[in-house]
């Protein structure tokens, strides 16, 4: 299966929305309780495009499968140069590469704007996302106990992190 990943375009929101609803109602990858609307996930590819941060959306076959981006991990000054990723890959396409693509690509992209650090948060049990990182040369650098709740349970965030830059 070849992968290529790409900008994502205005086109591509019905499908990333599909997506982050689908992590949002049936996993902890994401926090978020209520499903996103389509004005939220235009907001929200507005905010990247003013910043500067990419989205990048996965294809196999001229169909999109998954979307990542990063954006800054603080709002202060001092934390320009670190990003936090996200990744989200369509349910049925989980485990076929996507996330290693789409990852590898904005690892790409957040070198070549001269970022020094990329960051992931991770709920704890995700192994599936620790083992995508880790493979990526991400360390663990912290967790936090019992910060999320959803699902009727108490979720500890992981912080794992790769520099990019010497």
């Amino acid at each position: 299966m070849i992968v290529h990943t790409r900008s994502a375009v205005d086109e591509d929101l019905p499908a990333i929305l599909a997506i982050l609803n689908d992590a949002i109602l049936n996993t902890t990858a994401v926090w978020s309780l209520t499903p996103a609307t389509l004005e939220q996930r235009r907001a929200w590819m507005a905010e990247r495009r003013a910043q500067d941060m990419p989205v990048l959306v996965a294809e196999v076959e001229g169909k999109m499968l998954g979307f990542a981006s990063y954006g800054p991990f603080r709002p202060w000054e001092g934390y320009k140069h670190s990003v936090e990723n996200s990744i989200y890959v369509d349910p049925g396409s989980r485990g076929q590469g996507i996330g290693r693509a789409l990852l590898a690509a904005l690892l790409d992209d957040a070198k070549g704007r001269g970022m020094r650090v990329m960051v992931a948060g991770i709920e704890a049990e995700n192994t599936a996302s620790i083992r995508l990182h880790a493979a990526f040369g991400f360390a663990e650098a912290g967790r936090l106990r019992q910060v999320g709740r959803k699902f009727d349970r108490w979720l500890d965030l992981l912080f794992m992190q790769r520099m990019l830059a010497d």
